[in-house]
């Protein structure tokens, strides 16, 4: 029996780990979704979760495009594991929700009525789901739904704001540590070269816009398809847009020709790791954000081309992220109109 009285490693769900014994939740095989909470721990009444990109292109993939596959594979994931965390990626999305109790103990500032979207991953968030996923057709990265969460004092939410649909506001808070992180590194440089890989994408896009807010002198935008490469200029986002397969690093760096101070992943396929590095002038950061990054293959790469480049993992959390991305999308209209874009067409889905 799982001791939920409060003690030592109950801010970071210790106590909620099934197996195996002494890892924290994102590394744990299983975890106890039970709904009884602890003094420091708020549950969550689930309606939407939100599969990060990489996970849903895997499922999407391995399942040949088939709906009810998909849906009953991560029926399946959140049953046996607890959480969802994809065994394949290692990554999981984020959720929407309301509050349904908080303990006397918890730190967060929620009350019981809040409709919150959550800035943690799924991959340590304990979640049981009621509905088999009854109401989700398998076509797109939102899943209707209808179960529970739970979250610990360490954990991050953020109350929906009133102004946004709920798709587009979650939408927007799943990938809302890339502009803000983005912008910290840009604006400790004088007047850097910016390059986004994936830049049209929701994190490619907020990044984009983030960079030019810090300062950047000149932003380009890589992506892979022609179809995107008009979407995307037609915006003005970026100073340049071009196109090139991110998984091909001679293409990547001949499309960008100059070399990038700050580079910044957002594409939500593997193999974009020596691209990005051979993208980067000596001296400068890339910056990984997708989920699909092979870290080893980053650093053996760099290390193997004698590249002198910082490389910086996008963990998701930098304070302030939520605010920041939800007040560019507000401020910047063409951000609002690609994101909105892709919430109706994944609605129309």
């Amino acid at each position: 029996m799982i001791d939920r009285r409060g003690g030592a490693g109950t801010a970071v769900g210790l106590h909620r780990v099934l197996e195996p014994a002494g890892v924290l939740p994102q590394a744990a095989l299983r975890l106890d979704p039970d709904p009884r909470i602890g003094p420091d721990e708020v549950r969550v009444r689930v309606e939407r979760l939100n599969l990060d990109a990489a996970s849903y292109r895997q499922l999407h993939t391995a399942h040949g495009g088939d709906p009810d596959a998909i849906r009953r594979e991560v029926a399946g994931i959140i049953r046996e594991r607890g959480k969802m965390h994809n065994p394949v990626t290692g990554s999981g999305g984020m959720l929407v929700g309301t509050v349904e109790e908080v303990g006397p103990d918890s730190p967060l500032g929620l009350k019981p009525g809040d409709r919150i979207a959550t800035l943690v991953s799924l991959t340590l968030t304990p979640l049981r789901i009621e509905d088999g996923l009854a109401r989700w057709d398998g076509r797109s990265e939102q899943v209707p739904c209808d179960g529970h969460a739970i979250l610990f004092a360490r954990s991050i939410a953020a109350v929906l704001p009133g102004d946004l649909p709920v798709p587009l506001a979650l939408s927007v808070m799943d990938v809302c540590g890339a502009p803000a992180l983005t912008h910290r590194v840009v604006s400790g440089l004088a007047d850097p070269v910016v390059a986004v890989l994936g830049a049209a994408g929701k994190s490619g896009s907020l990044s984009l816009a983030a960079a030019r807010r810090a300062g950047a002198r000149r932003v380009v935008g890589l992506v892979p398809t022609a179809e995107e490469e008009t979407r995307l200029a037609a915006t003005g986002l970026a100073d340049r847009v071009v196109r090139a397969d991110a998984r091909d690093p001679i293409a990547v760096a001949a499309a960008l020709g100059e070399p990038a101070d700050v580079t910044v992943v957002c594409v939500d396929v593997p193999g974009c790791e020596h691209g990005a590095i051979l993208a980067t002038a000596p001296g400068g950061t890339v910056v990984f954000f997708s989920m699909a990054t092979s870290f080893s293959a980053a650093a053996l790469g760099a290390e193997g081309l004698a590249a002198d480049v910082t490389m910086l993992i996008g963990n998701g959390y930098v304070p302030g992220h939520a605010d920041m991305a939800l007040e560019l999308l507000r401020s910047v209209p063409a951000v609002r109109e690609l994101f909105t874009a892709r919430t109706e067409a994944d609605q129309a889905r």
